[in-house]
Formats: C-alpha cells, sequence, structure tokens
C-alpha cells in the first residue's frame, strides 16, 4: 500500500529539488541605489536555499556575499554617476520640474547604450554563461530584455516602483486610469472628474514619452543582438512573474493576476541595539526623545542648496528634541544647533525602531514609507521627485503622514509639521494601524517571493499563470471593437429600418393617391355617363317637340 503511495508523498521534496542550486541572473538598470535592495534581500533569501545569484546594477557592492557575485559595468555607473547630478530641491523649491521630461526619456536608451558598449558587459556576454532563470527591475527593463533574447530563459520583474502600473498592466492585470493614480503626481485612487481627467493627461503623456524611448532604445539592441530580435513590447507580455513591491496595507487595493505577488518591505527587519555613542546622545534627550530626518539615497543633501540647509536648521532648532540627520556630506555649515547632529549614515531601521523616536522627515521614498509603517513611526514628507508625491499622498490620506510642499516650505511651516504630528495622537494611532496590518500576513514577504521564484524554476516558467489579455490591444482588452462593431451594425440597422419605412410610406402614400384617383376617376366618369344621358334625354325631348 505504502508502496504505491511512495511518489506522492515525495512530490513535495522532488519539487523542491529541482528548483534547489538554480543559477539566477539579477539585473537592475535603475537610476538610484535603493533599486538595488529589494533586488539584494531576495539574493539572501535564494543564496540560503542553495541558489547561486549573479547581480548586475550600476552600484559598487557594500559587502560580500558567499553565493553572490555582483557586477558592476563601469560605463552604465559612470552614465549614471552623470545623470543624477540634477539640483533636484533646489528645483522643486522653485516650482520647476526636478527631472525634466526630455532628460527621463533619453535615460532608458542612453543607460542601455552605456550598458552594452561596456567591455565588462561585452566580456560577459561573450563567455556563453548560461542562466535557469532571470530577474528584471520593472522600472526600465527593456534593455535587460536583450539578455533575456540572447539567453532564450524565463524572467521575472521586481517592480521595485509600487505605483508604476505599466509591468502589471502589460501583462495583464487590469490598471484603469479612473483608479490608478499616476506614480508621479499626488493624486489617490478616489479622484472627481477633473483628477481623473489630469491623470490620463499624465498616464497618456507618459505612455508617449515611454514609446519615444523604447524606439530609439529597440535600435540599441538590434545593433548588439541582431535585427531579428522582436520588439521588447512584445517580449515584455512574456513575463513569467511579478513580485509587486507594494502591499494593500500601504500603497492601493489591486485586481492583480495570479502572475503577480506583493512584497512590500522585503527588507524589513527588527531594529537592533545602537552603538554606544548614538544610543547615549539619544538617552541624554530624556521623555522628549528624537527626531529622525533623511532624504534618503536619491536626494544627495551635498547637491541641495544651503538655502535649504538653512531652511531646515531654523526649524529643527526650536524643537524640545533632539535631532539626527543623515547627510551625504560637508555643507560648510559651522554653526550647527546643539540639539541637532549630522551623520553621513545611519542606520535608518534600527533608528525607527527605537522606543525614543517621535517623528521621522523624510522625501517620501517608498522603502522608507515602508519602514516608517513597519516601525510604526508618523512621518513629515517633503516630496521631491518620481515617486515620492505619490507615497506622500497615500500616506497623508491614510492618516499617518504630514505632506509639505517645496516649493512653499518655510522654517516656520516645517516647525510647525513636526510639532503637530509629534503632538496629535491621530499620527501615531494611524501608523499603528497600519503597521498591525501590514504586519497580518501569513508568511514574510521576503519568504512569498522565494517561494513564487522557485515556483517559476520548477514549472519552468510557469507560463499557465498567463493571462490571454497580455496578448490584446487596447481595443480588443476593452472591446471597444465590439462596441464599434455593435454600433456601426446598430447604426446600419436602424438607418436600413428608417430607409424601408420611408420607403414604404411612400409606397403606400402612391398606392393611395391611386386608389383616390381611380375611385375619383370613376365618379367622374359615372358623372359624365349620367351627364351625357341627360344631354340625349334632353335632345331626345326637343326632337318630339
Amino acid at each position: 500500500m505504502l508502496g504505491s503511495r511512495w511518489p506522492i508523498l515525495c512530490l513535495p521534496i522532488l519539487l523542491a529539488a529541482s528548483a534547489c542550486g538554480s543559477d539566477i541572473l539579477m539585473i537592475t538598470m535603475g537610476g538610484t541605489k535603493s533599486h538595488k535592495i529589494p533586488f539584494l534581500e531576495l539574493a539572501r533569501g535564494l543564496i540560503r536555499r542553495d541558489h547561486n545569484i549573479t547581480l548586475i546594477s550600476p552600484f559598487q557592492p557594500d559587502f560580500h556575499l558567499e553565493g553572490l557575485e555582483e557586477i558592476t559595468p563601469e560605463g552604465l555607473a559612470a552614465f549614471v554617476r552623470g545623470y543624477m547630478t540634477f539640483d533636484l530641491v533646489g528645483a522643486r523649491m522653485k516650482g520647476e520640474e526636478p527631472l525634466p521630461y526630455m532628460d527621463i526619456i533619453r535615460y532608458g536608451y542612453e543607460a542601455c547604450d552605456a550598458f552594452l558598449n561596456d567591455i565588462e558587459t561585452r566580456s560577459f556576454l561573450r563567455s556563453g554563461r548560461s542562466y535557469d532563470l532571470i530577474i528584471l527591475d520593472g522600472a526600465y527593463p527593456e534593455c535587460a530584455l536583450g539578455l533575456v533574447y540572447r539567453m532564450k530563459v524565463p524572467f521575472m520583474y521586481i517592480n521595485t516602483v509600487a505605483f508604476y502600473a505599466s509591468p502589471t498592466s502589460v501583462s495583464g492585470s487590469p490598471a484603469p486610469f479612473s483608479v490608478t493614480p499616476f506614480f508621479a503626481r499626488s493624486f489617490t485612487d478616489n479622484m472627481g472628474f477633473w483628477d481623473r481627467s489630469v491623470n490620463a493627461f499624465w498616464h497618456l503623456g507618459s505612455l508617449l514619452g515611454h514609446s519615444i524611448s523604447v524606439t530609439v532604445l529597440q535600435s540599441v539592441l538590434r545593433r548588439h543582438f541582431g535585427a531579428q530580435m522582436p520588439h521588447v513590447y512584445d517580449m515584455a507580455k512574456n513575463v513569467s512573474f511579478i513580485l509587486q513591491n507594494g502591499h494593500y496595507s500601504v500603497t492601493y487595493s489591486r485586481p492583480f493576476l495570479p502572475n503577480v505577488a506583493e512584497i512590500a518591505c522585503i527588507h524589513c527587519k527588527e531594529s537592533k541595539k545602537l552603538n554606544d555613542d548614538l544610543e547615549e546622545w539619544i538617552s541624554g534627550a530624556g521623555e522628549a526623545g528624537f527626531v529622525y530626518v533623511s532624504m534618503g539615497s536619491s536626494v544627495r543633501t551635498n547637491k541641495m542648496p544651503l538655502a535649504a540647509h538653512r531652511l531646515f536648521i531654523d526649524a529643527l532648532k526650536r524643537l524640545p528634541q533632539r535631532v539626527l540627520w543623515k547627510q551625504d556630506g560637508d555643507q560648510n555649515m559651522t554653526d550647527i544647533p546643539s540639539n541637532i547632529r549630522l551623520y553621513k549614515w545611519l542606520p535608518q531601521q534600527d533608528l525607527l525602531g527605537h522606543p525614543k523616536i517621535k517623528a521621522f522627515v523624510t522625501h517620501g521614498g517608498l522603502l522608507s514609507m515602508f519602514e516608517t509603517v513597519y516601525h510604526g513611526v508618523p512621518i513629515i514628507t517633503i516630496p521631491v521627485f518620481c515617486d515620492h508625491d505619490a507615497n506622500a499622498a497615500k500616506a497623508e490620506v491614510d492618516g499617518y503622514a504630514k505632506k509639505l510642499d517645496l516649493h512653499y516650505l518655510t522654517s516656520d511651516k516645517l516647525y510647525e509639521a513636526i510639532k503637530d504630528v509629534i503632538v496629535e495622537p491621530k499620527y501615531k494611532i494611524q501608523v499603528k494601524n497600519r503597521q498591525t496590518l501590514m504586519r497580518d500576513q501569513k508568511e514574510s514577504p521576503l519568504e512569498r517571493a522565494i517561494y513564487w521564484t522557485e515556483y517559476v524554476l520548477r514549472h519552468k516558467g510557469a507560463y499557465h499563470l498567463q493571462s490571454p489579455a497580455k496578448d490584446l490591444n487596447l481595443f480588443q482588452y476593452y472591446m471597444l471593437d465590439i462596441a464599434l462593431t455593435f454600433l456601426v451594425l446598430t447604426l446600419t440597422t436602424l438607418t436600413l429600418i428608417v430607409y424601408a419605412l420611408r420607403i414604404g410610406f411612400i409606397c403606400l402614400g402612391n398606392y393611395v393617391q391611386s386608389k383616390r384617383m381611380t375611385k375619383l376617376f370613376d365618379k367622374s366618369s359615372d358623372l359624365l355617363k349620367r351627364s351625357t344621358k341627360l344631354i340625349d334625354e334632353a335632345s331626345l325631348s326637343k326632337k318630339k317637340l
């Protein structure tokens, strides 16, 4: 009896074994270091399960991890360093777009050209190395699809920008403009007529810019991989699975297909004990606690105008709390108040999990937003570019954040906002509610990501999870072709009916008129006969007389 059942009993073991020891290539071409973090966390988890990981990115490795090989093509790294030199904060303070539209369009194809022309990239491609799976960044994946084409293996996405709907939309998941806020603006999923109109405008403008960028990028890819390489839009539809860097507790509820799993906070960890220097300084604040300030890795504070630093200093020095401020470099400011300390690096999650923290002043980067909810800290958001506005708008709607606009920011507004978030209990209550929702999951985001990655490996691409919706164009997907055909048929039918009725009425009118004329002729003929008879009778009477 047992012998007949052994295949069923051993099936889970065989399936698990079939996915172990796989070679996985990860590629992110995102312009900020935050794009790399979810890849590193997934890599750590997969390495613990005996997988071998190769990670290509524009950023040098910060540590060595057995089982992880990091490749940083200098051509790509140099391009990204040169590209990210904009004064993002200064532009926003002037009311300008931090990243000009044309610079956003050119990033994709210029980064691709720099990547594929790099000596290390060429050497890597010539090496003939093979992989079982490729995992791409959902932001700017098009260039890396050239490697997918060359290696002929299944590929997945980590969609690092939660509100960027293109990767999930292209694969078939619904993303109507009516409830999908554009990722670079402060809309939410609850929009009136005007907001929906403007939101649709931004979505369409983004699609136009993306199509221009991809048109140029396609020529770059075909120059390196051959003229027969399919269009990247067609290749992107064949994505096996998408690890979506979002969660309905902190982003928005979305109708995703089975080949999408949410993994927000894949990098989140419980706080650890701080070093003695930081702990001693924080303890010196007493019951007042401390405020943490960081503009993340995407907004370089050493590129900020000195006026912006002064504005921050003037607000922060008035607080009764002590302040820890992450700075990227020296700002030539010698008169730093005694309640403020500047550091080039700080252990963000350890600080957010500290019991004495009162508030977090942030640019609104996605990973920072996840961390603040995970650790239950209310925030003041000062969006700068990219998805910061959308992230901040969602946090403000959820009630645990106060959003400020750099264009209208003053030291008084910043001071009042920090004080309000600390004093008003509603912010702390709401962030604790969101923390409970985020943590109430049957498995960790990392465990979920590992499971689905290995699922794709076990099932050789898991193409059964794909929806035929991915192959439909806009007219087919929304059945506009059916509606148009129905409309044409209806109008044609109505036209024919009207025409038939018109002809019928004309014929009927002619028939009735003909009948009436016949009767009239008959009456006239009868009258004529009677008149003739009377005349004849009168003539006969005259003759007799």
